[in-house]
């Protein structure tokens, strides 16, 4: 990981800010497609994801409201930066068309999200040593790009 490349984006975005105003959250890669995802957060597609809420550890940073992350690509460059607006914990049968579409991926559909998403936990899971099941808690997390 370049760490200094990431800190001077990071403090780039800070020039004439208060930095006790911006706490970093965390670095995000996302899972699967991570140079895709990235330029949908960046071109303001994608302003949602979800993960596996009971799959975190815990001394594994969970997101909160307020945070700041920098969205990495798959080369850990930084593309953008983001700011946590909502974070709900819903079982994955019940996460809504509304979230699935804010989530920017291919159709935007529900339909489309719960195939695709339910691959990508089923791996997880089994990689963890548990089995999915579509009542599994799902942390949905919506964020703003401010950078």
């Amino acid at each position: 990981m370049n760490k200094e490349k990431i800190k001077k984006y990071w403090f780039d975005f800070l020039k004439d800010k208060n930095p006790l105003d911006y706490p970093l959250g965390d670095l995000t890669i996302f899972g699967g497609d991570p140079d895709r995802l990235s330029k949908l957060v960046y071109n303001g597609t994608k302003t949602a994801t979800s993960s596996a809420y009971d799959l975190y550890k815990p001394t594994e940073y969970m997101p909160e409201v307020g945070d700041y992350n920098i969205i990495l690509d798959s080369q850990e460059n930084p593309i953008c930066i983001t700011k946590t607006l909502v974070t709900e914990v819903i079982p994955f049968n019940l996460v809504s068309a509304e979230h699935a579409y804010h989530e920017g991926e291919d159709s935007r559909t529900l339909a489309e999200w719960r195939q695709v998403h339910e691959d990508f936990f089923t791996k997880e899971y089994q990689e963890a040593g548990k089995e999915f099941t579509t009542d599994m808690p799902c942390l949905c997390e919506v964020f703003e790009r401010v950078y």
